[in-house]
């Protein structure tokens, strides 16, 4: 296993100590709430580009990416090419335009605008159950990595979750949304620089290095994305990745506050729009990243008379084995956990503030509240994540059967309940309630009565809150003229 020195000791306290520098020093910029959840709306659009890159990306991706290059093909990959070929032209055009057009620092304000307040506080409600339990399953995700990697016992990785949650904690309800954008650059940098160096010393092991690399990965069928063998129940084919991209990552780009509130941090559209395809590009430079170091392992472990993939107890640790014992560099360990800690908590750090914006706005009236007041709320959510990180390993075998069930269950009715309310005039709030309830109801059955694996999860409640929301929107009354003024092409 890989033993950290003094050296890489060092780089990893480096690291923290900087982060904790950038929650202190946005902490006396913050006078209101405007400044404490959306920057003032003068965030910096590139920084807040970097930033939606960050928040998505977390420390099970750290891992899970370069050993899907390993052991797998791109299929995963041909998922996340659809954020900037799909997503973020869907942001473009559509959500983030209406999102500025209100000018709303919860984005679930929108819903109280189009329905009535009830709407508002169930979307806040939906976001609050995912933005929990997918901080809780990221960090019991950093855990067993760090369990892994640094061989700790089962008590000593429950205290390295609760450091990671203070960590987050501090620095977000220091400084805000500042601290969380800024630091979330920061920790780009970091594991991006980390898996870059890792990749350049990989290369140096391989006869003929990146052209080897892709020849071989190239006879082996590793960049392989468009398996259209149609089997619903198989995760590697180009029908599954479609499914992840629409049903896992597009809720969460649109209707989810910790990404949405990006949007709304800075002063206009066209800074937005620039934020979003900073996203886009690192999205995908930094993924592929990930991918091709996976691919340059199993070129080299399948050199002749390299003898194949070591023996290891999760495949997850590849990439920390093959640093540790393949290019022993000192400090580069360091850098890896250092990389592994800064995708941890720039999940943390974003859900947590989102977190409190939501209850701030949606339930507290919002401007009326203290900064001080969002401080101490701040940090209560993180006590929770920390709590939903401890019972993650109940909801699921696998960390993607976990995340999966959230976003389908949370985020797929939430996405259902926004498409009713921006493009269908005759949507009603009893009629969506009806939806909604029918969503749940779907998604229960399939969850209790069917094998369906659960990246297809959000397809259904979404399918189904939209089409029974219609169908019984038609029975009630129709919504007052000034709820149908907020539709997406209203001006």
């Amino acid at each position: 296993m890989p033993v950290l020195t003094q050296t890489d000791w060092m780089i990893f306290i480096a690291y923290i100590l900087m982060v904790f520098g950038v929650g202190i020093y946005f902490l006396k910029r913050q006078k209101t709430n405007e400044d404490y959840f959306v920057g003032g709306r003068k965030m910096n659009w590139f920084a807040v580009g970097i930033s939606l890159f960050a928040t998505s990306f977390s420390s099970v991706s750290f891992l899970a990416y370069p050993r899907e290059g390993a052991y797998e093909d791109y299929h995963l990959f041909l998922t996340l090419l659809f954020i900037p070929f799909f997503i973020v032209p869907l942001l473009w055009f559509i959500f983030v335009p209406m999102f500025i057009r209100h000018k709303v620092t919860s984005i679930y304000e929108y819903l109280e605008l189009r329905f009535d307040r009830r709407m508002r506080r169930l979307g806040s409600i939906l976001f609050a159950g995912y933005a929990i339990g997918w901080m809780g399953s990221m960090l019991y995700g950093m855990g067993l990595i760090v369990q892994v990697v640094l061989g700790l016992s089962g008590p000593q990785m429950i205290w390295v979750l609760i450091g990671i949650g203070i960590i987050a904690v501090i620095y977000t309800t220091l400084g805000g949304v500042e601290a969380v954008v800024w630091s979330d650059v920061l920790q780009t940098l970091i594991l991006g620089g980390g898996v870059l160096i890792a990749l350049l010393l990989a290369l140096q092991k391989i006869d003929g290095g990146f052209a080897t690399v892709i020849r071989f990965g190239a006879e082996h069928n590793k960049f392989d994305m468009f398996d259209m063998n149609f089997d619903l129940t198989e995760r590697r084919n180009f029908y599954s990745a479609v499914a992840f991209a629409l049903f896992m990552y597009m809720p969460g780009y649109t209707v989810a506050q910790t990404t949405a509130q990006r949007y709304v941090c800075m002063s206009s559209l066209s800074e937005a729009r620039r934020s979003l395809l900073i996203s886009g590009i690192v999205s995908t430079a930094v993924c592929l990243l990930f991918f091709f170091v996976g691919t340059t392992m199993f070129t080299y472990y399948n050199q002749p008379g390299a003898g194949g993939f070591p023996e290891l107890f999760r495949q997850d640790q590849l990439l920390p084995h093959f640093v540790a014992t393949e290019i022993p560099v000192t400090g580069l360990i360091g850098l890896l956990v250092a990389g592994l800690f800064a995708a941890a908590m720039s999940t943390i750090d974003s859900g947590i503030n989102s977190l409190t914006a939501v209850v701030v706005y949606d339930w507290l009236s919002g401007r009326d509240v203290s900064v001080t007041l969002s401080r101490i709320l701040c940090a209560f959510f993180g006590v929770l994540v920390i709590g939903a990180a401890l019972i993650s390993p109940y909801l699921g075998q696998h960390l993607i059967e976990i995340i999966s069930k959230i976003v389908g269950v949370f985020l797929g009715l939430l996405l259902g309940i926004f498409i009713l309310g921006m493009f269908f005039r005759g949507a009603n709030t009893t009629g969506t309630l009806i939806g909604f309830y029918g969503g749940v109801i779907a998604q229960i059955i399939v969850w209790t009565q069917t094998n369906m694996p659960p990246w297809w999860y959000g397809g259904v409640t979404i399918s189904t809150t939209v089409i029974i929301g219609i169908i019984a929107s038609h029975i009630f009354k129709n919504p007052k003229a000034d709820h149908r003024e907020v539709l997406l092409f209203n001006k």
